[in-house]
């Protein structure tokens, strides 16, 4: 199936290169164009109750209440006359803002629930729908802290929320590429003992990272685009072309190393490394793909980003990358750090004596054998294709599988223990660092200093089904109902504020943005935090009241939208599992023939899998490593699981490919089951274990962001890449492989007759009496 490939890029090298570059050029003016049309927000499903309610407040009621403004007092508090005429001052100007509607103060008619406890604070409330105009209106009371006066004004809610995340995500981007890259770089050199060699993986990473970022504009231009999808491509993109690009240039080193000509090392590099990859892409996109099954666009933008840096890796790797690999030649191991070593120590040794000249290699000082001096003509590098550790840890591990297997399993049981006491919320100012942004500070004055918190209101939407009027007794009613419920503080609607059954308030003018012609709107406000488990019950309380005679009932808010989203997510998670496993067991079976190691990899992954959830609740939400990481423990994003699972699935999957490539290319030269599982790690442990830690560096520099769900998911899946490449790849799939014997590789008759004829199998194997064969599809070698 590589015929025509391999042809190409041996044949065409610079041709391949040229139209590389080209695609890279039009990547690149594309990828700049990527963050201008991205979104923030998209956790909620679009069919839902609550994301309907919010459609008809933003058609009909200029949208839910999203902008505050937290005025405090300098002196006094905010019934003192300075003061009034200053909150006065603030709620006028905000009302001249371009895109702010209903704006309501406390000194404007909105009442004693819009100033804290204390006195000393107040709130302005607007509704600005649209996103731009919402950003301007945040910069413009940015620095209003700072100002002189009788107040300072911090602007806060949802608006400002989503601002201040996407701007933290900015930030955050560049400062994980400058920690992450030159990391990577330094491990890379180590890893290939050389600059050249090391700089191919990255600079594959780095074009698989800039496609990705062209995909997510041409998308954004089609549909909704969440700007997380960016931190996804950054990661992926690099950790991916890391990833192929160290399997193809291993490979080809280890096809040099045996004496083969440039071409035929290319050759045997694309169709062994080649098909492994395109394998372990296949397994990649089938568990990015299953996130397309959740309505919720931050998971469908999380796909489309993924898909799109896993295509454009793979391709970089199996077709751009051979084809500079043809032009280098035996220069791929120019540069090694023991020919420069050694030309320092001579030019070190030369100033000694005096200046003495150093020559190229063989004169003075010369380097050793296995390195190329700079400048001089490369010297192939003879290295070993086995490490000797990892076939000692497989020949331990199969001597043992029951002692070395049961410790491993149990560790990672006991480290997905906590994921079953875990809660769900959705994103709010509570995900940035405390203190780091103006939502954040307004958040925690609402929840502390505030009798209620506007913020996490439930939103009801009361329409007419029929022509004429609400009867606005059925309605007084419905309003009194409300207010009776437990844990509600009160409830705002056109009519008044009602508490506990009574009406406390009288309509005056902040009440009349409630009521247009045929619908009413009403406000629950909780007296309890909106993601508490209390929150919840209440949205479910609040839908069992009966609407009003003559009407219909939509509840959204941060609570219904939180319990939307659980239900949205539980309700299509059978499906997505069952898609995804049974994907990779297609695919793992095309790849290997065998029943029983496609099965074996997706119940080691699940196992992996819960380990990290377990450690993601421990770390995050019991607030573990809080101080140390600096955020504020929280419950996890409904979403995030979902996302996790798809990550770390498909990567570990990716790795499962890299090693029964191996393992099977040993089986089928003749190896018995114990030495072809030895050969495969031993050949292939030294790769897996540094591609997981160049990936796990990438991921876990996210861990510095000042975003608590970017640190988890960078964190989170770092760990699913080292328990991977440790514990599973090193310790249980030889165990298990050990344990199962030559059952590893059967398949029923009917799959059997199967694989012959649709399976893939092409790659190389030892050379007989000096000829070089290649497995065919069939099976039967040609020469």
């Amino acid at each position: 199936m590589f015929t025509p490939l391999v042809a190409l890029v041996t044949r065409r090298p610079r041709l391949v290169l040229v139209l590389t570059l080209l695609v890279l050029l039009g990547a690149g003016g594309l990828a700049g164009g990527a963050f201008g049309k991205l979104q923030t927000g998209g956790f909620d499903d679009p069919a839902s109750d609550s994301s309907r309610a919010e459609d008809v407040l933003d058609a009909r009621f200029h949208g839910r209440p999203n902008l505050l403004l937290l005025v405090t007092a300098r002196a006094g508090d905010v019934d003192d006359a300075a003061v009034v005429a200053a909150g006065k001052e603030v709620a006028a100007d905000l009302a001249a803002q371009a895109g702010a509607r209903d704006v309501v103060s406390y000194w404007t008619g909105g009442g004693p629930a819009l100033r804290s406890r204390d006195g000393r604070q107040a709130l302005v409330v607007a509704s600005v729908q649209d996103d731009d105009q919402a950003a301007d209106i945040v910069d413009h009371y940015g620095s209003w802290a700072d100002a002189p006066g009788a107040v300072t004004v911090r602007p806060g809610g949802a608006a400002t929320v989503g601002e201040d995340i996407s701007g933290h995500v900015s930030a955050d981007l560049a400062a994980a590429e400058s920690f992450a890259i030159p990391i990577t770089l330094a491990l890379l050199v180590i890893a290939f003992a050389g600059v050249v060699a090391a700089l191919l993986p990255l600079g594959i990473g780095l074009l698989g990272m800039l496609g990705g970022f062209a995909a997510l504009s041409v998308i954004g231009e089609l549909t909704d685009v969440s700007i997380f999808a960016v931190n996804l491509a950054t990661a992926l993109g690099l950790g991916l072309g890391i990833d192929y690009s160290l399997l193809m240039v291993s490979r080809f080193r280890e096809e040099l190393a045996a004496g083969r000509d440039r071409a035929t090392a290319v050759e045997g590099t694309v169709r062994s490394a080649g098909r492994t990859i395109l394998f372990s892409g296949a397994t990649v996109i089938v568990a990015l793909a299953v996130m397309l099954v959740f309505p919720p666009f931050f998971l469908k933008s999380m796909s489309y980003a993924g898909i799109s840096v896993t295509l454009v890796a793979m391709l970089a790797a199996v077709v751009a990358l051979p084809a500079l690999l043809m032009v280098l030649g035996e220069r791929v191991n120019a540069w090694g750090i023991g020919g420069l070593l050694g030309l320092v120590r001579r030019r070190r040794a030369g100033r000694a004596r005096g200046g003495e000249a150093i020559g190229p290699a063989g004169a003075a000082g010369s380097a050793p054998v296995g390195s190329a001096p700079v400048g001089s003509a490369p010297v192939v590098v003879r290295e070993a294709a086995d490490s000797p550790f990892w076939r000692q840890v497989a020949g331990t591990v199969m001597r043992h599988p029951v002692l070395t297997g049961l410790p491993v399993i149990a560790v990672l049981l006991v480290l997905g223990a906590p994921f079953l006491h875990v809660n769900f919320g959705t994103p709010d100012d509570r995900v940035l660092k405390p203190g780091s942004a103006d939502s954040r500070i307004v958040g925690d004055a609402l929840r502390g200093a505030f009798a209620a918190d506007i913020g996490g209101a439930l939103d009801v939407v009361v329409q007419a089904t029929g022509p004429g009027m609400i009867d606005r007794s059925a309605l007084a009613s419905y309003a009194t109902a409300l207010s009776e419920l437990p844990d509600v503080a009160r409830v705002d609607s056109a009519l008044g504020s009602h508490i506990d059954g009574r009406r406390v308030v009288p309509p005056g003018p902040a009440s009349r943005r409630f009521a247009i012609a045929g619908a009413d709107s009403l406000q629950v406000v909780p007296a309890v935090d909106y993601a508490s488990d209390h929150a919840q019950a209440l949205v479910r309380a609040a839908r069992a009241v009966p609407a009003p005679v003559g009407t219909s009932v939509l509840i959204g808010g941060a609570s219904a939208v939180l319990v939307d989203g659980k239900t949205t997510i539980a309700d299509r998670l059978p499906v997505a599992l069952g898609l995804i496993a049974l994907a990779t067991f297609v695919l793992l079976f095309l790849f290997t023939g065998s029943v029983l190691l496609p099965v074996k990899a997706i119940v080691l992954n699940g196992l992996a899998m819960c380990a990290v959830f377990g450690a993601s609740v421990w770390i995050f939400s019991d607030g573990h490593l809080s101080g140390f990481l600096d955020f504020t423990p929280g419950p996890l994003d409904t979403s995030m699981p979902v996302l996790l699972f798809c990550i770390a699935f498909g990567l570990s999957m990716d790795y499962e490919v890299f090693l029964l490539s191996r393992i099977k290319e040993a089986h089928d030269a003749g190896a018995p089951n114990t030495e072809a599982v030895a050969t495969g790690l031993a050949r292939v442990g030294r790769i897996v274990s540094t591609a997981a830690a160049l990936l796990a560096v990438t991921f876990v520099a996210f861990g510095t962001s000042s975003v608590r769900f970017i640190q988890m998911f960078g964190i989170a899946t770092a760990l699913a890449i080292v328990l991977d490449a440790t514990l599973i790849r090193g310790v249980l799939v030889p165990a298990f492989m050990r344990v199962a014997g030559d059952y590893n590789w059967w398949a029923p008759g009917p799959l059997r007759t199967l694989y012959r004829r649709f399976g893939l199998r092409e790659y190389s194997v030892p050379e007989q009496g000096g000829v070089r064969t290649v497995q065919s599809r069939a099976g039967a070698p040609s020469r």
